[in-house]
């Protein structure tokens, strides 16, 4: 795209994972500057990762699309760059990535677009009509190419569609601030914050009662929109609440002998060391092995439970950013020191937020240690679309019995969270019973491995 002679606009390029947006962080230019081939120019925010992109021209800017917090649709203008009054033809730096129709490859997220022709594809403003829309719904929404005005909302993100229909919000009725009138995420994130007239709840099918007597913000009150990472755990949690029936059975656990089997394997090598988590993933793959029917996710379109033939193990991690669960892939495949490496270097990287999104899909079982908040128990939500999770409680002095006699011990709860439509309770409670046999007895998980 060009927008004066010898300048270049650099698109927002394609994410990946089916990411439409992003929101701007922080620009790493300024107006004047001069950039080279590849230089990061601009942070941004997904609704997985925060990450820098590159710009694949060199030249001095001449214009930023976009102030921090704004969100930009793929596709549209991000950054105009100049070329430099004893630079070359900008077309000279424009990478080869970028004339096969890549746009700019970021660490990651790979290309976007396969095959290796060489035809760039031009970004097109069009419709994403709801399914029954009318045909006429389906046109470009460029007065140019229907030769007068625009017949329908200019709407380029089909997530500004869905959630518009989700809030009973009328398209039409929206002024857009993107370019040429599209209708942005912004623009939607403020009619929603705004006081809901009558006309729209009454448009909001099946909206409980409740609903009317919602007031809006009051003077004091902080309004936080639901966008990013928040609006993608939101979606997905409830979700889950939704489609899956879950079910929650939890026992409590004498984990001394957990305890002291770690400092055994730690003392015995102490340069590469050994955490409880990394035992606790080593003990669930060992049940899953054992109970597949827990390593699976329901195919509702299909009917049908699929069974995974790998364990990529999800491991839930609190960080500055929200609730992720970074995935380690054919985890089963490790040994306990790899596993503990792997846990240690992807829950780092995870709470410095630069995990890749395909490193935060895929997952089918989640490990959820909850004891690091303090608390004994909890009932999870299950991390659509898997089929369970288990959860760990920190570990604790209490009273024991052991072999008739009142003793101290380091005590723990477990709790595993089930989609009761892949198994019945026999299967969840023989899995339960298989985790805390080995965390009580860890010469048991050797038999297993």
């Amino acid at each position: 795209m060009t927008t004066a002679v010898g300048t270049r606009d650099f698109l927002l390029p394609d994410l990946g994972e089916g990411l439409s947006e992003a929101e701007i962080v922080e620009w790493r230019v300024a107006v004047g500057d001069v950039v080279t081939v590849d230089q990061s120019v601009v942070e941004v925010e997904t609704a997985k990762a925060v990450v820098d992109v590159p710009c694949p021209y060199a030249g001095r800017v001449v214009a930023l699309h976009g102030a921090a917090g704004e969100v930009r649709p793929v596709g549209q203008p991000l950054i105009t760059i100049a070329p430099l009054d004893d630079a070359p033809d900008p077309h000279a730096t424009y990478r080869e990535e970028e004339r096969a129709g890549s746009g700019n490859v970021l660490i990651g997220y790979g290309t976007g677009h396969g095959g290796t022709g060489r035809r760039r594809r031009r970004p097109r403003l069009a419709l994403a009509p709801e399914p029954g829309a009318p045909a006429s719904a389906d046109r470009a929404a460029d007065p140019a190419q229907t030769g007068g005005p625009a017949a329908a909302p200019l709407v380029i993100s089909p997530i500004v569609r869905r959630l518009a229909k989700e809030h009973g919000i009328d398209l039409a009725s929206l002024r857009g601030t993107g370019p040429g009138g599209v209708i942005r995420r912004a623009d939607l994130d403020a009619a929603v914050a705004a006081p809901a007239p009558a006309a729209r709840l009454a448009a909001v099918p099946d909206a409980p009662a409740a609903h009317v007597g919602l007031a809006p913000a009051g003077d004091g009150d902080t309004v936080i929109p639901l966008t990013g990472i928040r609006k993608v755990i939101a979606d997905k949690l409830s979700r889950s609440r939704r489609e899956i029936p879950e079910v929650t059975i939890w026992v409590d656990v004498d984990a001394t002998g957990l305890l002291e089997t770690r400092a055994a394997i730690n003392a015995a090598t102490p340069e590469t060391p050994v955490s409880i988590l990394a035992l606790l993933a080593r003990i669930c793959l060992s049940g899953l092995r054992k109970f597949p029917q827990l390593n699976a996710h329901v195919d509702t379109e299909g009917q049908r439970i699929i069974q995974s033939a790998g364990v990529h193990l999800g491991i839930a991690a609190q960080t500055d950013r929200g609730l992720v669960v970074p995935v380690l892939r054919d985890a089963q495949r490790l040994t306990t020191r790899e596993l503990a490496a792997a846990l240690a270097e992807t829950t780092a990287v995870a709470r410095a937020g630069t995990l890749p999104p395909a490193r935060l899909t895929g997952g089918t079982f989640t490990l959820n240690n909850y004891g690091v908040f303090g608390v004994d128990g909890s009932t999870p939500i299950i991390n659509h679309p898997e089929a369970a999770l288990l959860g760990v409680g920190r570990i604790v002095d209490k009273p024991w019995v052991v072999n008739g006699q009142l003793a101290v011990r380091k005590v723990t709860q477990i709790s595993l969270t089930f989609d009761h439509r892949v198994c019945d309770g026999g299967v969840a409670g023989g899995f339960l019973r298989h985790v805390a046999d080995c965390v009580e007895q860890p010469a048991l998980l050797v038999a297993n491995v």
